[in-house]
């Protein structure tokens, strides 16, 4: 019977299709997994095109980038799968100790030891494997962040703003490297959390203000931050210049017509558009796929966030309903931030798409974000209390 056991409960984490315990989750559960595996499995696609050319070019194998993603998807589907049996009681526990680790990873890319790439330290070199410590930070800033916003009335003053003054430390380091958008899609994140928490509006006012200060300040002091607003606001006054990526971008995006110019036949990732294969994948995509394409993704993060919303309003834990919100504003909000970008809504940042574009580090904090709302799912519906009267 053990001997049986075992390999079944190994192949539910090493092969995620493999788990006859699915049928026994709730509806939504199971829907978000399916969701997530779709939305994986689009971009794996939407990879393999992108990153083909330059992959070949730079490395005479089109398959580089591609046979590695798969890697780092394999992994973070093992991590998938032991988050959505792991309890969140069990994770909220470690997850202070998490955050401090991830910062202390985050501290070294800013004392020397970080690896630049791009003009920007953001990543720890291994041997040959690279990691962002700001990505894999993501998750454990949700779950720290749940915890002390759903027992914020019930804390001390000193323990409120010990954790506060950790959660800006943690931003002020990103900013550091420097990480302008991820440092704002964090804070956002949990400044969301905190308005879903009920914590008081002076309080949700006053570091609003203050985020905003913050970042007109660092735009002031960087001048290639504040060049990338300048250029986003007319990229053709220097096509060349500071407006070529958007330029590019728009020019993919608009190539795509109706109906795309046909799969592996985008134009623009032979090198005119940068980083196609990351910050700019959804530009081959809406290339290569057109309107139809981009509008069938839109509806595929509508549906998941939809789903994901549903969750957390369902759910009678506040901690894991802020768990929820976190979560899904980081998946949800950040592809919306990097699709903006792509057809010229926002600024020029350096976020990636979640679960479409090339990264070992985002896909395993995207995956383990994913995890965190099904097992929010699993996990909403608890028992209620029956009253019983006396006949």
């Amino acid at each position: 019977m053990v001997n049986a056991f075992f390999p079944m409960t190994l192949l539910k984490y090493l092969f995620p299709f493999i788990d006859p315990d699915v049928q026994n989750w709730s509806s939504r559960a199971r829907l978000l997994r399916w969701l997530t595996y779709l939305w994986l499995l689009v971009g794996l696609i939407a990879l393999f095109s992108a990153s083909y050319p330059v992959a070949d070019a730079e490395y005479g194998d089109g398959l580089y980038y591609i046979k590695r993603q798969l890697i780092w998807t394999w992994l973070g589907l093992i991590g998938f799968n032991f988050v959505v049996r792991f309890p969140l009681q069990n994770m909220l526990k470690i997850a202070g100790w998490l955050l401090v680790l991830s910062m202390g990873l985050l501290f070294m890319t800013l004392v020397g030891l970080g690896s630049t790439v791009n003009g920007a330290t953001r990543w720890l070199s291994i041997g040959p494997i690279l990691i962002q410590p700001s990505e894999l930070m993501k998750p454990f800033l949700v779950l720290q962040g749940a915890r002390v916003f759903a027992s914020w009335y019930a804390l001390t003053n000193k323990v409120r703003f010990t954790w506060l003054g950790i959660f800006a430390l943690a931003l002020a380091e990103i900013l550091i490297q420097p990480n302008l958008s991820t440092t704002a899609l964090c804070g956002i994140t949990l400044w969301l959390m905190a308005i879903a928490a009920g914590i008081r509006w002076r309080y949700i006012i006053g570091v609003a203000t203050l985020g905003v200060m913050t970042a007109v300040l660092s735009v002031s002091i960087k001048e290639y931050q504040r060049r990338r607003i300048l250029s986003f606001m007319n990229p053709w006054d220097d096509p060349k210049g500071d407006g070529y990526q958007l330029v590019q971008s728009l020019l993919a995006v608009g190539s795509g017509g109706v109906s795309g110019v046909g799969y592996g036949l985008s134009q623009q990732k032979l090198f005119y558009l940068p980083i196609q294969y990351t910050d700019f994948i959804f530009s081959v995509f809406a290339e290569e796929f057109g309107f139809v394409g981009t509008s069938l993704l839109l509806t595929l993060i509508f549906i998941y966030g939809t789903v994901a919303m549903v969750v957390a309003l369902k759910c009678n834990n506040r901690t894991y309903r802020l768990i929820a919100v976190g979560a899904m504003v980081i998946i949800v909000g950040q592809s919306l931030l990097n699709i903006g970008v792509a057809t010229g809504v926002l600024p020029t940042t350096g976020l990636p798409l979640p679960l479409f574009s090339y990264g070992g580090s985002s896909s395993l904090a995207s995956l383990f974000l994913a995890a965190l709302l099904i097992r929010v799912a699993r996990e909403s519906k608890e028992a209620e209390v029956v009253k019983f009267v006396n006949t």
